[in-house]
């Protein structure tokens, strides 16, 4: 059922942006610490019977040096180095297995799936810890409230550094073009995607799919479901420290992304949505700073297009 504004409000639906005086500052100095790190990224060839495609198990050096795991995957028969999608997984998720990803090289792309640091458990398998630092807060089980009293200790600071560092592994692949990157991800996946298109000024376009990690403060009083669950049990149970929540979130929040992107963009939203409500995924839309188009799904809830989406996305990339 509908429960958010109606379409032509949502259409127009431009919230305020609290930012915080050192966003920027905040970014660059967290990707700075990253890139100390050498990147050594290793692509190891996997035997998988897929004989039109080839597999390599990746690793990277993520936020702090760690090592991030992915998947690789080119189609066999190429002629030139070929644009690349960097994709992010949905909550809970994890790299699984290269037969998951099947899509893009089919369609003649190279594809990099990142895994993300400790999910991997709920509904598909990822390989990837998360070593939490020190003085991490208590939190509500889940990712959404790890480190959360502090932006930099907060779990998404981990997560945006490594997905910046995942297209940069990308790019040092011989067989991709370095300045046709893509990035695209479904929920928090699509979260994660405007993250990546307000921290890297050159990419080729971004696709985030019903994103989530957008318009906090609205998500957590509009709605009482998983993910934005956990925030809101935090804050009963933590009553003091509603606020420093907040303000932690301010720090990750997709509009603030979305308002310094500079490559096109397709969205897609469901406008039955009670996940990632329509109005926070139009806030971030409506705030991107670069060509934009979104597909909307009025009969859908967080699944938002699927395969139908898929289709809009192919042509989308066609048209680039």
């Amino acid at each position: 059922m509908l429960f958010d504004l109606p379409l032509e409000q949502l259409q127009t639906y431009l919230p305020p942006r609290d930012e915080p005086a050192d966003f920027d500052a905040f970014w660059q100095e967290t990707l700075a610490e990253a890139r100390q790190f050498p990147l050594d990224a290793r692509f190891e060839p996997v035997q998988t019977g897929l004989k039109l495609v080839e597999v390599f198990d990746v690793t990277f050096a993520g936020y702090g040096g760690q090592p991030i795991k992915g998947w690789f995957l080119l189609p066999r028969q190429r002629t030139e180095p070929l644009p690349c999608v960097v994709e992010y997984i949905g909550y809970g998720g994890g790299r699984g297995l290269p037969i998951d990803w099947l899509l893009w090289v089919t369609a003649g792309y190279a594809h990099l799936v990142m895994d993300t640091r400790g999910q991997g458990t709920t509904w598909r398998t990822g390989d990837t810890p998360d070593p939490e630092p020190d003085g991490s807060n208590p939190q509500y089980p889940g990712f959404m409230t790890r480190g959360i009293l502090q932006p930099r200790t907060y779990y998404y600071r981990r997560v945006f550094t490594d997905a910046v560092r995942a297209v940069e592994a990308a790019r040092t692949h011989t067989a991709v073009n370095p300045e046709r990157i893509i990035v695209t991800g479904g929920s928090q996946g699509g979260g994660i995607t405007l993250a990546v298109a307000g921290l890297v000024p050159d990419l080729w376009a971004a696709m985030p799919d019903v994103p989530f990690l957008c318009h906090f403060r609205r998500a957590t009083t509009l709605v009482d479901s998983f993910p934005y669950h956990e925030i809101i049990q935090y804050c009963k149970r933590h009553r003091d420290k509603a606020e420093t929540v907040f303000d932690t979130l301010n720090y990750f929040d997709g509009m603030h992304f979305a308002a310094r992107a500079t490559s096109p963009a397709l969205f897609s939203v469901g406008l039955m949505d009670d996940i990632c409500p329509p109005s926070t995924v139009f806030a971030a839309y409506n705030h991107y700073a670069a060509a934009k188009q979104i597909k909307v799904w009025p009969f859908n809830q967080h699944e938002g297009g699927e395969n139908f989406q898929s289709v809009e996305k192919l042509a989308f990339m066609a048209n680039l």
